[in-house]
């Protein structure tokens, strides 16, 4: 299951713990008890989540759609209540991309350091979720103009309130057009990270940085590697780079 794109794993936790319930139901357990064996069923299915957000959205799905139902007796289509609202905050076409993994306040202290960029250099955050990452840039580069690209249309909102000094659009990040930005930054999955490298070479100018955090573009010899306060590294990679 974790090799599953999510939120499919969530999906398929949810209709488990769904059939279990309708089952218990239909042998003719009481409902309370069927509520719970489901509900456990859902949380014990949950270690299979790979973060500790998703374990809990796995775990907790099943009973918080039914409790708008009313509990046992509510409508049945209301399970699907959580599906719907992870389809809009995360749409279909944008599982195999990094889910809501917010970039901590002081994860590229440094950055600036060791990939200086001029005044009004054009930055790029790939996939900017709720904002977190443009913040954190912001403050690593206060003069620089950046930019942030997000598929979600309500993640894409609120993080133009929280970032109104960043221009924001909604859009795909493959899609995009890397090569105006002096740096492009990217805090996703280690299975995306091979696409992000080509789309890099292809794209990026001479002098332009890719910037990861936590995953390693292991086809690519690091120009720098920063460490995070909270431990994660920062990969820092300059065309034209270097092969491994």
């Amino acid at each position: 299951m974790p090799r599953l794109p999510w939120p499919l794993p969530a999906v398929l936790v949810w209709v488990l713990a769904w059939g279990v319930f309708k089952s218990l139901l239909l042998a003719g357990a009481v409902p309370w008890l069927a509520l719970l064996l489901a509900s456990a069923t859902g949380g014990l299915a949950s270690v299979l989540g790979t973060t500790l957000w998703r374990r809990l959205l796995m775990a907790l799905g099943f009973p918080l759609a039914l409790l708008l139902g009313g509990a046992a007796g509510g409508a049945a289509w209301l399970w699907l209540v959580p599906l719907a609202v992870l389809a809009l905050v995360y749409p279909l076409n944008a599982w195999r991309d990094a889910p809501l993994f917010p970039t901590p306040a002081d994860a590229l202290a440094g950055l600036a350091g060791r990939a200086p960029l001029p005044p009004g250099a054009q930055v790029l955050d790939a996939g900017c979720g709720l904002g977190h990452g443009l913040q954190a840039l912001h403050w690593t580069y206060p003069q620089a103009k950046l930019h942030g690209v997000e598929w979600s249309w309500p993640l894409r909102l609120v993080c133009g309130l929280r970032c109104p000094w960043a221009r924001v659009r909604q859009g795909d990040m493959w899609r995009a057009d890397w090569r105006p930005f002096a740096l492009v930054y990217l805090f996703q999955r280690p299975e995306s990270m091979a696409r992000a490298v080509a789309k890099a070479q292809a794209e990026l100018a001479p002098g332009a940085w890719l910037v990861s955090l936590e995953f390693e573009a292991t086809v690519l010899r690091p120009t720098a590697r920063l460490q995070g306060a909270d431990g994660r590294p920062v990969w820092l990679y300059q065309q034209p780079f270097t092969r491994a």
